[in-house]
């Protein structure tokens, strides 16, 4: 048994038995973990405001070598992102970056995931409702590059030759990315991907630029061409069989959306976002 303390968010917690939770959590240096709270639903002193979903804290954990399940004997918030619970659409958005950090990040990672997740649910939390998806956007792909899995923009995935970033290109999950036409005949049953799709997809990818900044019109269709973009990938790449609940639910808002947005938007907008989205 090691006893370690480390930052800690949280990302998934239930009721265990009549006393105890369990969790799981986004550590700084041991990925992402699971504990048993032995008390927490009784013990304030220990656990505080703890077990709330989202919250940032000081994790005192007693990890085992050889299980999955590790205790957690103490908790010290130090902060409680209420904000995420006063608008669907920052739940929503935070609940689809929580789900896939739980399904693919790992435990004993550099860290990389924890600051990502931390740094964009500290955004959501003072975002404005419609810049809310565009932070979950770049916060999973963002996950997705930690993980090793980023998708190839500015050659071709396959024979590494440049490509113009004015140009309109083949797009293919399984090759991991963009490709060049004579590669692209190689690889059937991939999808066009307009130049500012690929500049707008590059810029959530680029932790140096702000979400919703550089990614072109913020419309709810370009919205849901993004939302199905990244979804395919991660059923490609990451993917293990299991449905992603939260991210089909905060997908299926974004559908309302675009339904709605569609019958508004000006052609240019619309015709960008239907190649993208096209099989």
């Amino acid at each position: 048994m090691r006893l370690v303390q480390t930052d800690a968010l949280v990302l998934h917690a239930f009721d265990y038995r009549e006393t105890s939770r369990i969790v799981r959590l986004s550590t700084r240096e041991h990925g992402v973990v699971s504990a048993v709270a032995r008390g927490a639903r009784k013990s304030t002193a220990r656990f505080g405001d703890g077990m709330d979903l989202f919250t940032s804290g000081i994790a005192q954990l007693a990890m085992h070598p050889t299980r999955d399940l590790h205790a957690l004997n103490a908790f010290d918030t130090t902060r409680v992102r209420a904000e995420l619970a006063s608008g669907i659409a920052r739940f929503m958005a935070a609940a689809a970056m929580a789900e896939v950090a739980l399904r693919f990040a790992r435990e004993e990672d550099s860290g990389q995931v924890h600051a990502l997740l931390t740094d964009r649910l500290d955004q959501l939390c003072g975002a404005q409702m419609e810049v809310a998806p565009w932070i979950a956007l770049q916060g999973v792909w963002q996950v997705v590059a930690a993980l090793g899995f980023a998708p190839e923009l500015g050659q071709c995935a396959s024979c590494h030759r440049e490509l113009a970033p004015d140009q309109s290109v083949p797009f293919h999950h399984r090759a991991g990315g963009s490709l060049c036409d004579s590669c692209a005949r190689t690889h059937p049953g991939g999808r066009v991907l307009p130049s500012d799709a690929r500049a707008a997809l590059g810029a959530l990818l680029d932790g140096r630029t702000a979400a919703g900044n550089g990614v072109g019109a913020r419309t709810a269709v370009t919205l849901r061409a993004h939302q199905r973009l990244l979804r395919e990938f991660l059923e490609e790449h990451v993917g293990d069989g299991r449905p992603l609940r939260a991210f089909a639910a905060w997908e299926q808002q974004g559908v309302k959306g675009a339904s709605s947005a569609l019958r508004g938007a000006t052609g240019d907008v619309v015709a960008s976002a239907a190649l993208l989205a096209s099989p």
